[in-house]
């Protein structure tokens, strides 16, 4: 009995894990693919002169700027000035990987995302401005008296 309750539980285990990525979660991790790949490639000395020439960039898939942030960013890589930097296969990685992140937001999981925000400058900067409601804003201008 305990062995097929055993038997039953990892059974369970193995398909939970056979579920497919959902949007959101292929997106995220991407996203976060795309980040590790660039502290990497900003940390090694053949590719660091490359990727100073990128802009800088704090993915959130949550900001609806995320579109025109890769946008930019690929036509940037797409031109990079020198051909040993176009050649690197860390950049060539790095390029299909934005190349699909923007391909996945824009095409396959189009209307399933949720944008929360829209400050595109917390792309560019990693820091996020609060943007409070009126209502809101009201209250907090009420406090303060």
């Amino acid at each position: 009995m305990r062995l097929a309750l055993l038997l039953c539980f990892f059974s369970f285990i193995w398909l939970a894990d056979c579920v497919p990525p959902t949007c959101y979660s292929r997106v995220l991790g991407l996203s976060k693919e795309i980040i590790g790949l660039l502290e990497k490639l900003n940390n090694y000395h053949r590719t660091k002169t490359c990727v100073e020439i990128l802009p800088k960039m704090f993915l959130d898939v949550q900001n609806s700027c995320i579109n025109t942030k890769l946008r930019d960013f690929l036509y940037v890589m797409e031109n990079l000035p020198t051909q040993y930097c176009r050649e690197r296969p860390r950049i060539m990685l790095l390029k299909q990987k934005v190349t699909n992140l923007y391909r996945i937001i824009n095409r396959i999981c189009y209307r399933d995302l949720v944008y929360f925000t829209d400050d595109c400058e917390a792309i560019e900067t990693g820091q996020s401005t609060p943007h409070y409601r009126e209502d809101r804003l009201q209250l907090l201008v009420e406090e303060k008296r």
